[in-house]
Parts: structure tokens; sequence; C-alpha cells
């Protein structure tokens, strides 16, 4: 997940001492808020990550289920629209396929894997928020079929995220 719009805090950390005209968390890291948004939910034992946040899930039918991570979300505050890959689209390791906007800002969602897209949660049109109340269940954004599937284990494990996590 990477910030490309709204405030300019998101896109670059800063010093807290220096930042004073921000109330977000990004501003402000060691704020209880910003330990409460790190420990909002177990980091599911079966998913892997990219250092973006955004997560992949591998599903018994050999697909990638996609979203962003209960981190992410937390940071980017209320989602108000997700802009999705289309079904057939190719889509590249590490380039942005995806768009979550919130009132704070518009990130770009990563593919963890290259392959094609072959479904999209198309409830996150109606119901963006669904990925603020369960992004590691019902806030999926789409799913897709690698072409290699050995790229999964080249992402992080949930213990190795969790320690990008707290770092931050």
């Amino acid at each position: 997940m990477s910030v490309t719009a709204g405030c300019e805090s998101l896109a670059a950390r800063h010093d807290a001492n220096t930042c004073k005209q921000h109330e977000h968390p990004l501003c402000y890291p060691d704020t209880p808020f910003q330990r409460i948004s790190t420990a909002m939910s177990e980091i599911p034992g079966d998913l892997r990550f990219m250092k973006s946040h955004e997560w992949a899930r591998k599903e018994g039918d050999g697909t990638v289920t996609v979203g962003i991570s209960d981190h992410a979300q937390g940071l980017l505050g209320d989602l108000v629209y997700v802009e999705l890959p289309s079904v057939g689209d190719r889509v590249e390791a590490g380039s942005g396929c995806a768009v979550v906007e919130s009132v704070k800002a518009a990130s770009d969602v990563y593919s963890p894997m290259t392959g094609t897209v072959v479904r999209v949660n198309q409830a996150l049109a109606d119901k963006p928020e669904t990925v603020n109340e369960d992004a590691f269940g019902e806030g999926w954004i789409f799913v897709l079929r690698p072409d290699d599937a050995t790229e999964y284990e080249e992402l992080l494990d949930p213990d190795a995220y969790q320690e990008l996590v707290d770092q931050t």
C-alpha cells in the first residue's frame, strides 16, 4: 500500500516533535492510538504479507485471495471508496492494481504475486467500510490465479509481518 494523495504526513513519517498540526497515528507513532491500531486483531496464521501491508491467502483451488491488513486499514481510517481491478486483468507482483480511499488519503494496493485476476469483491463498491470492519475476511479485495505459486513463499510470514508492524 502506498499513499498517493491526502495528508503529506501519511506519505512520509514525521517526527512527533516537528509535526504538531496533524492528529493521526502516523504523526504520533508513540500514542496509545497507534499501539491499539497495531493490535486491533490477531494476525491469521494462514496469511502471507507484503511490506506494503497487503495480505495473501492461498486457497485450495490454487488461487490467492488478496486484501489489505488490519493495521493498514487502521492507519487509513474510514474507507469511502475501493477501486477494484477488472476480472481478467494481468497483474505483476509489486505493481499497483487497486486503490483504497479514505477520508484521509488514497492508497494503491499492490499485487503480492504475478497472475490473472479471476474474481473481485463487488460488495466493496457499495460498502467499502467492510475492509475496516473485517480486513482479513469479508474485506478481501480480489482473487488471482498466480503464474508461479512459489512467489507465495517469498512473502512475509505472520511473525515477520508482526515484527514489521511493531517497528512502525
